[in-house]
This record gives structure tokens, C-alpha cells and sequence, in this order.
């Protein structure tokens, strides 16, 4: 069973053998958790996902899906790239969400890791509500069947540490 911890603090010096980046489709940086992720990781990064652009993904990576880089200079062992949807009040797109943090769980039993660390996906300029964001990750992570042994959600601010720790059973 994986135990779910929460931490409100930066994602980039969580020690982990795997970080999350909300990435965008075209791995190539960003803001948010992208850009941080980037700039604290060095350019062995961006050099990774330089190469699955020229390879696997010519269009992009698709929402919903993930793939593993090197985590460069973090005190991780991979970066875990995920792109989340973004919100919209017309479709409901819970489906792809969650998608991001089993894909993403997928890959880190694929690399063999046993500590992941998440950030809330698609909550910051994807414009997810962070009270909705919280429920999917936090149900998807419980129910999806891993040998991650630790599933931490590095929470930035305040509030949305508030709403990740409500969604504890």
C-alpha cells in the first residue's frame, strides 16, 4: 500500500527517487512547477526532452500521458513529465487529470521507484480548481494499484496544502 504525505514547500529539493513536472506538451519549459523544475534541474533536462521531441513525441506529449528524464542536478533520480489538461467549465476532463497521476505512477514502477513526489497538476495557469484538483489526485493516487511505496504531494502555497490534507480519510 502507498502512504500519502503531504508537504507544503518546493518541489524541487524534495529528495525522492522521482519528481513530477506539470509539464506542458512540449517538454521545453515553462512556468510554474515546469519552469522551476527546469531551472533547478540544469539543462541535462531540457537536453532529455529535447531528445523525445526529436524521437517519440514530434507532436508533443500528449495531456494524460508521462515519461521519465533524467532529474539533472535535483536530489531526485528522474523527473517524471505529465501534462495536465486544462480546466474548462463546457467538458468535463476529471478523466485526463487523473490519467496524469496513474501515467505518472506507471512510469515511476516502470523506473523502479519507490518515492514520488507530485505537485497539484493542472491547478496553477491550467486554472484546475485546487479543491476538485485535490480530490482526483489524492482518489486516483489511493486507487491505483503501484509499488511506489510514498506518494508525496508538495503542496506551494498554503491553500492548496489546505485542500490536499482535507481529502486525508
Amino acid at each position: 500500500m502507498t502512504d500519502i504525505t503531504y508537504v507544503q514547500g518546493d518541489i524541487t529539493e524534495q529528495h525522492v527517487d522521482a519528481v513530477v513536472n506539470a509539464a506542458n506538451s512540449s517538454l521545453l519549459g515553462g512556468g510554474g512547477v515546469d519552469g522551476a523544475i527546469h531551472r533547478a534541474g540544469g539543462p541535462e533536462i531540457l537536453d532529455a526532452c529535447r531528445e523525445l521531441r526529436a524521437s517519440r513525441f514530434r507532436d508533443g506529449l500528449p495531456a494524460g500521458q508521462a515519461v521519465a528524464t533524467t532529474a539533472g542536478r535535483l536530489p531526485a533520480r528522474w523527473v517524471i513529465h505529465t501534462v495536465g489538461p486544462v480546466w474548462s467549465a463546457a467538458e468535463d476532463r476529471s478523466a485526463l487529470l487523473a490519467s496524469c497521476y496513474r501515467e505518472s505512477l506507471r512510469v515511476a514502477d516502470e523506473l523502479g521507484a519507490a518515492t514520488v513526489a507530485f505537485p497539484a497538476v493542472s491547478t496553477g495557469v491550467y486554472r484546475w480548481p485546487v479543491e476538485d484538483g485535490a480530490r482526483i489526485a489524492v482518489e486516483t493516487v489511493r486507487s491505483t494499484d503501484t509499488a511506489v511505496r510514498e506518494a508525496r504531494f508538495v503542496l506551494f502555497n498554503a491553500p492548496a496544502y489546505a485542500a490536499f490534507t482535507a481529502q486525508q480519510p
